[in-house]
């Protein structure tokens, strides 16, 4: 008899505490072999509040009488049976009736759905062999926080289509995003949600399928290919994850066995006033062990380096998007969702004691503090938090004229007061070029020259500060039109020197940011990070110096004005030779080629505190990166 999905006394003990994070290889649907005559599938679903539970789907003509299940005497809300004959590949869903009521669901822990529109669960494993090995055994230091982190963002079904204008499967566009992502330098890449939802248009932000990747683009073994690819490159891999709310879908977690199971029965804590979504009940030990439990079978069975946890803010806070009287107050009257916190640290404390080579990632987007900080000093346990304030002030002060920048200036100062507060990722994510917002190029002020130098100094000045970087798709070469989820990125766009050459651009960043420890190695530190000056408002330009962990500099210098500035005095501590690694204004990447002739030589003539000083020529909207030249005295 194959036991290995049967609930024991300890499975059902840890699920009601919610601490059994390999649920899944129980509950849902699992086939089994009871003997040389008969197989079949082990089906395990919690709906406590069920007068009948019966399995329907292909093998039994969706009869609902044909398969009832038994529910366990311990208690647990647990149905469980065994289905001769089903098998792999077939369609199922629950049937379940209430007093006053019934339903169809399909499986909360089903590892494939059909494709949407359709509903139903199909039966599957998860067979599969990894040839990743390499990257698994070496990713504790590529995912380290004093490693350099370059993300691209990107959403499966719009980043490339075919011909027809049809979905890439997970394997057809493994390796092309594979190669694309290597060539131009990136480190990771972070895919939008790919659990299975039914409204595309949620770009995978509104689940009902929490253990399934989108069958949109194929199989689970697919995506772990994907994954598998990515990794044989050396590329990490980042998942968006939505433990913040669900869909109202009739087939889904919603009202699963007639009553709120999954989420809170009170509107004022169980309905998303802004998403229309309802919200988990934090506070029910099996809701919140059916959360951990799923982020850890996406780390666990898809080899994923991390997990970017959506909508934290929308968890943490009571009344996030409601009126006074919306909503209710915890126990010692105020607005913090005590149940969300204890079920983020407790995410995190499973997380990086099982997998201390992966990070979790937190979107939060108020001052919230010490999201990144370990849970046994206060925190909420994440690895990183993006870092929206820095996000909101870069791209306010970008799309202002330049005539005006010099009246904002502390737009771009402010970041760095509280830059060490977390461990930031800076992100130019996909929430910034959509719903009216316009892509990153169309934000520039200017003519077509002045947009496409703006972008390029943007991205340098993002690579220059301190925290991780993550650039949505499209960015990198400077799409014009905002991102449509139904649409492939202008790949024509690469025929255009210009656009060609802002992807050039961010290919060089990446490759500098890698290989100069004094770029990523001291994020995290104030040790890594000097201001040079930060107060020529009026010339619109800001210099400051990146530090290793042995003291190595590079001096960053943007000028956010398209008037080039001749002999700039920036201060230096070290004589001799400072070369330049990277300028924007290159005619490589699109620019005017105006520079210091690859090179400048510091002379012994105090400036801002410092003891040497260079003279530069700044060209107009550009960043540029220096470092010394060891005995270039």
């Amino acid at each position: 008899m194959d036991a290995r999905h049967s609930l024991g006394d300890l499975d059902i003990y840890l699920f009601k505490q919610g601490r059994h994070t390999r649920l899944y290889e129980h509950f849902g649907a699992h086939p089994e072999s009871l003997g040389p005559e008969s197989t079949g599938t082990r089906f395990v679903v919690w709906a406590p509040n069920a007068a009948f539970v019966s399995v329907i789907g292909d093998f039994n003509a969706w009869d609902r009488n044909a398969a009832p299940m038994t529910m366990r005497a311990d208690s647990s809300g647990v149905w469980e049976c065994f289905v001769p004959k089903a098998k792999h590949g077939q369609r199922y869903k629950y049937y379940l009736s209430w007093p006053g009521g019934e339903g169809e669901r399909a499986d909360p822990f089903a590892l494939l759905s059909e494709e949407p529109p359709a509903t139903a669960s199909i039966i599957w494993d998860l067979n599969y062999v990894w040839e990743d090995g390499d990257w698994m055994q070496t990713r504790s230091g590529r995912n380290a926080l004093d490693s350099p982190w370059s993300i691209y963002e990107l959403h499966l079904g719009s980043w490339r289509r075919d011909e027809h204008g049809n979905f890439l499967g997970y394997r057809q566009m493994a390796h092309d995003l594979a190669a694309y992502v290597k060539d131009a330098g990136f480190t990771h890449v972070e895919i939008m949600p790919v659990a299975e939802h039914p409204f595309y248009g949620s770009w995978g932000y509104q689940s009902t399928g929490y253990f399934a990747p989108s069958s949109r683009y194929g199989c689970p073994q697919d995506f772990r290919y994907l994954v598998d690819v990515l990794h044989r490159e050396g590329i990490g891999v980042i998942l968006d994850w939505v433990p913040g709310h669900f869909p109202t879908d009739v087939h889904g977690l919603a009202n699963f066995d007639g009553t709120a199971l999954f989420e809170h029965a009170d509107p004022r804590q169980g309905f998303h006033p802004e998403w229309k979504s309802a919200i988990f009940n934090y506070g029910r030990y099996e809701v919140a062990g059916f959360l951990i439990c799923n982020a850890m079978y996406w780390i666990r069975e898809f080899h994923l380096d991390g997990l970017r946890v959506d909508g934290v803010a929308s968890m943490l806070y009571l009344d996030y998007a409601r009126q006074h009287g919306e909503w209710v107050p915890n126990r010692y009257g105020g607005r913090e969702n005590l149940a969300a916190i204890e079920l983020l640290q407790e995410l995190n404390k499973a997380i990086y004691e099982e997998f201390p080579d992966v990070q979790t990632i937190a979107e939060e987007s108020t001052s919230w503090p010490m999201v990144s900080k370990p849970v046994y000093l206060g925190g909420l346990g994440f690895g990183l938090k993006w870092n929206m304030g820095w996000m909101n002030d870069s791209l306010t002060y970008m799309e202002l004229d330049p005539i005006f920048r010099k009246f904002h200036h502390n737009l771009l100062t402010f970041a760095l007061w509280y830059a060490y507060a977390e461990n930031f990722v800076l992100p130019l994510s996909h929430d910034e070029v959509v719903y009216g917002k316009k892509s990153l190029l169309s934000k520039m002020p200017g003519d077509y020259w002045q947009k496409m130098a703006g972008v390029r100094a943007l991205f340098g000045y993002m690579y220059g500060l301190p925290g991780k970087k993550l650039l949505f798709m499209g960015a990198e070469f400077g799409q014009w039109r905002e991102w449509n989820h139904d649409l492939s990125l202008d790949w024509d766009l690469l025929n255009f020197p210009a656009h060609d050459g802002i992807r050039a651009w961010v290919r060089d960043l990446n490759r500098v940011y890698r290989e100069c420890r004094a770029l990523h190695e001291l994020d995290f530190s104030p040790e890594g990070f000097v201001w040079e000056n930060c107060h020529d408002s009026d010339q619109s330009v800001l210099s400051f110096f990146r530090r290793d962990k042995a003291g190595r500099p590079v001096l960053v210098i943007c000028n956010f004005t398209p008037v080039p500035r001749e002999n700039y005095a920036v201060g230096v501590d070290t004589g001799g030779t400072w070369r330049e690694i990277l300028n924007s204004d290159s005619h490589a990447y699109g620019g005017s080629g105006a520079g210091n002739m690859g090179q400048v030589r510091a002379e012994p003539i105090p400036v801002h505190g410092f003891a040497y000083s260079v003279n530069l020529i700044l060209p107009p909207l550009s960043v540029l990166f220096f470092e010394p030249v060891e005995g270039g005295a």
